[in-house]
């Protein structure tokens, strides 16, 4: 591939990149009214209920970058909502764990479901070397997101 080719793909991949971002973000906010939810408290219950099984306060900060103190009241606001409990941990009594509501995490994930359904439609038409780049392109762009999130709560961007 030339230069000016691959100058012009990465162009519009800058591009296409920001609206994907920005109409995902679109998306999350349209779920979260839908729900009741504030956007970050709706992708913090959605990591709960991929870190299969209850989780302290800490794990909820660490989750979503948040401080100790936010997350804290991220999980008065979820709990609120009635989609976490709080919970004694029975191996040490002192630990406070937090867990999705079972029936409400359900419902969150049939939200999910009637929404994004069609989602994985979007690559049938892939073989599974294709698959296996979008499925890398999504651990890299979380990771890169991460830390730059994580660089930017430091301070480290003007």
């Amino acid at each position: 591939m030339s230069g000016n080719a691959r100058s012009r793909l990465l162009a519009e991949l800058s591009v296409v990149a920001r609206r994907y971002i920005a109409s995902y973000a679109l998306f999350n906010q349209a779920v979260a009214d839908h729900l009741g939810l504030h956007p970050t408290d709706l992708q913090c219950l959605s990591l709960l209920t991929l870190e299969g099984g209850p989780v302290t306060t800490g794990r909820v900060a660490e989750l979503t970058g948040l401080t100790t103190g936010s997350a804290t009241r991220l999980v008065d606001r979820l709990e609120r909502a009635g989609y976490v409990e709080r919970r004694r941990d029975e191996e040490d009594r002192r630990r406070v764990l937090v867990a999705p509501v079972p029936e409400r995490a359900a419902e969150f994930e049939r939200v999910w479901e009637r929404l994004g359904g069609g989602w994985l439609a979007l690559f049938d038409d892939l073989d599974d070397e294709q698959l296996a780049l979008f499925v890398e392109h999504m651990r890299r762009t979380t990771e890169f997101a991460t830390r730059q999130a994580a660089r930017l709560r430091a301070g480290e961007v003007p």
